[in-house]
C-alpha cells in the first residue's frame, strides 16, 4: 500500500517535458485518421481554366453556327442533309426545344440565375471530379450563348430539325451533353466504392 501510494507521488512530482504522440497519417491532434479528415473541394485555378476554355470553346461555336445559317439560309428556310435530319432556319424565344416561347423575360432572368449558381456550385465543389469543368462548361457554355441572343435579340436561332422533335441549336445540345455529364459522374462517384487507407506507423 505504501509502495504504491509512494509511485503516485512520484508521479506528480515529475518535472520534466511530456511528449505527445502524434502519429504519421493522422492529423495535427494525433486522434483523428488522415482518411476521415476533410479536405478542400473548392475548384484551383487549374480546374478554372479548364472550365473558361470549355466556355468559350461551347460559345464560340454555337454563336459561329447561328451566324453562317443566318447569313445563308433564309428565316423559314430549309436544307435537307440526311434521313429525317434537316438544316431549318427558324426563331425561338423560350428555352431548349421551343419550350416557354412566350416567357422570354422569365426564361432570361431564370437562365441567368442557373449560370449563377452554377458557377457558385463549381466554385465550392469543383475538384470533386475531373469530368466537371468539362460538364459545366458546357452547360454554362450553352446557357450564356442562348441568354446572349435573348439579351440582344429577343430570341434564339435555332436550325437543327429532326423532323420528329422541335428545331434546336448546338447551345441545346452543349447543355444536355453537360447535363448527362454532370449527372453520371456524380451518381457513378458516389456510388464507386472506396478503400480505406491504412494508417502509417512510425
Amino acid at each position: 500500500m505504501h509502495r504504491l501510494q509512494a509511485e503516485s507521488r512520484a508521479r506528480l512530482n515529475e518535472t520534466g517535458p511530456r511528449t505527445l504522440d502524434v502519429r504519421v497519417g493522422s492529423t495535427t491532434d494525433a486522434l483523428t485518421p488522415v482518411s476521415a479528415a476533410e479536405r478542400s473541394l473548392a475548384a484551383t485555378p487549374g480546374h478554372w481554366l479548364g472550365l473558361a476554355a470549355v466556355v468559350l470553346a461551347a460559345l464560340t461555336a454555337d454563336q459561329l453556327t447561328k451566324r453562317i445559317v443566318s447569313a445563308h439560309l433564309a428565316l423559314g428556310g430549309e436544307t435537307h442533309v440526311l434521313g429525317p435530319f434537316s438544316i431549318h432556319h427558324v426563331q425561338n424565344s423560350g428555352i431548349a426545344f421551343g419550350l416557354f416561347a412566350s416567357a422570354t423575360p422569365v426564361v432570361t432572368a431564370l437562365t441567368a440565375f442557373a449560370v449563377g449558381w452554377m458557377l457558385l456550385f463549381f466554385a465550392r465543389s469543383g475538384s470533386r471530379h475531373a469530368v466537371l469543368p468539362v460538364a459545366l462548361g458546357l452547360l454554362i457554355g450553352g446557357s450564356l450563348s442562348n441568354l446572349v441572343d435573348r439579351v440582344r435579340l429577343n430570341h434564339v436561332t435555332d436550325f437543327l430539325d429532326l423532323r420528329y422533335w422541335p428545331a434546336f441549336n448546338l447551345a441545346d445540345s452543349f447543355i444536355v451533353v453537360g447535363v448527362a455529364i454532370l449527372f453520371a459522374a456524380l451518381v457513378l462517384g458516389d456510388r464507386a466504392p472506396r478503400r480505406p487507407r491504412q494508417q502509417q506507423k512510425v
